[in-house]
């Protein structure tokens, strides 16, 4: 699994993943790279949790995640994520923990509970 990082002018950063690419940019014509970061979290748990209800014929109507991010004062840096899964009224009662466990899969997730080592090295051109 490789992507490209290219820079195509100006403040714009893209990654090219496979047939994608995703702009970042920090003038505010794309998203930060940050933000995507972030992003990823919430629309990974996202898939999961839409997954589950789908796969159950569960209500969607209304269906979304709300993600906070606690920050230590000291260091700046986010230290908590909280995922507030917002369920349809007529979501079942029984589903509750089991959707909880569904968002809990996210591969984002489990990355940054077991982050990989990182490496950065030149190469000639």
């Amino acid at each position: 699994m490789n992507l490209s990082v290219k820079f195509p002018g100006g403040l714009a950063v893209n990654a090219e993943y496979g047939p994608f690419t995703i702009p970042t940019n920090q003038d505010g014509t794309a998203p930060p790279p940050f933000a995507l970061f972030l992003a990823s979290i919430g629309t990974c748990a996202g898939i999961y949790v839409l997954g589950f209800c789908q796969q159950r014929g569960l209500p969607t109507e209304g269906l979304r995640i709300e993600q906070k991010m606690v920050t230590d004062p000291m260091t700046r840096l986010i230290n908590k994520v909280v995922l507030d899964i917002h369920l349809p009224p007529a979501f079942p009662e029984k589903y509750r923990e089991a959707v909880i466990r569904s968002a809990e899969q996210c591969a984002v997730k489990k990355h940054m509970a077991s982050p990989p080592q990182f490496e950065i090295n030149t190469v000639a051109l």
